[in-house]
């Protein structure tokens, strides 16, 4: 019964309920968004190019964030975990290797866009598809870190989910988030950032925007930042030291990457749009394509 399981330190039968409904929700429009790019993406010839191919393994990382929430909203639920030590290892190594993947995709299509609309290149299929590569790999590396002993993955404050580990705040986290940082969200955000400057720029030459360049940048730091203060703060000061309701907060804002990466980059994308509304209607849209010299 779920009666017979003791609330988390910190947290009320309200709390418990609210978060665990937040991660459900957050899941679930993240599981159909991206399911719905996926899909598309397989299934509409036009949309099979390289650079949405980009798109495509974004929503392949997001889907599996949303899943992870999914995990996290039945045990919340539930009140309790009940996979055991291993699953929760399992469960932190999942959603750390799609956030990863995720933060880097976006970069990915940062550099790409760039380049569409500053540089007039295009990207090629053995560019995208070793890119794609290399982002799972080196995701991969930074995840398994902590189930070798380089970091450590326990529960979250609601101990419901599992995640790194930033509570001991020792000399092993430190070694471990000050790179794996650097490597996997400063330079992905500058990336972005120096990306979409540049686009930015030159729209206000053309006069001819073709999306808003401010939202991604926006989009990146809303769902991440607040990971990484919590995590560099351990870094000084006992982070237990916060209110777990505080804490809860990181996780919830990130699991909304998936929902508000399908409306910026699949929905939100006039190309990728149209090849969704041939999907579902099979109505096709004539939309301009920008003009592109080889690499």
């Amino acid at each position: 019964m779920v009666s017979s399981y003791p609330l988390p330190e910190g947290f009320s039968e309200f709390d418990v309920f609210s978060l665990g409904s937040c991660l459900l929700v957050e899941g679930m429009l993240g599981i159909c968004l991206n399911a719905l790019t996926i899909v598309a993406f397989l299934k509409v010839r036009e949309l099979r190019t390289p650079s949405n191919f980009l798109v495509f393994s974004l929503a392949l990382a997001d889907i599996g964030i949303s899943m992870n929430a999914t995990v996290a909203a039945f045990s919340s639920f539930l009140r309790y975990w009940p996979y055991g030590s291993g699953g929760c290892q399992t469960h932190g190594f999942q959603g750390f290797l799609t956030a990863l993947a995720s933060i880097h995709f976006v970069a990915a299509i940062a550099w790409d866009r760039y380049h569409q609309y500053c540089t007039r290149t295009k990207l090629q299929w053995s560019s995208s598809i070793t890119l794609a590569i290399f982002i799972w790999l080196f995701s991969a590396f930074w995840s398994a870190m902590p189930l070798i002993g380089w970091g450590e993955y326990d529960y979250e404050p609601l101990r419901t989910c599992c995640t790194l580990d930033y509570s001991k705040g020792d000399r092993n986290y430190v070694s471990y988030v000050i790179p794996m940082t650097i490597f996997n969200m400063v330079i992905q955000v500058f990336v972005v950032m120096s990306s979409y400057q540049s686009i930015a720029e030159k729209f206000k030459k053309t006069g001819n925007p073709r999306f808003n360049p401010n939202a991604p940048l926006k989009t990146l730091l809303f769902c991440w930042v607040p990971y990484g203060i919590v995590s560099f703060y351990a870094i000084v000061e006992n982070a237990t030291l916060v209110s777990p309701k505080l804490r809860m907060m990181a996780p919830i804002l990130a699991k909304t990457a998936p929902t508000l990466d399908a409306l910026l980059y699949s929905l939100g994308n006039e190309n990728y749009r149209g090849g969704i509304w041939q999907l579902l209607t099979g109505e096709k849209i004539d939309v301009p394509q920008i003009e592109n010299k080889s690499k």
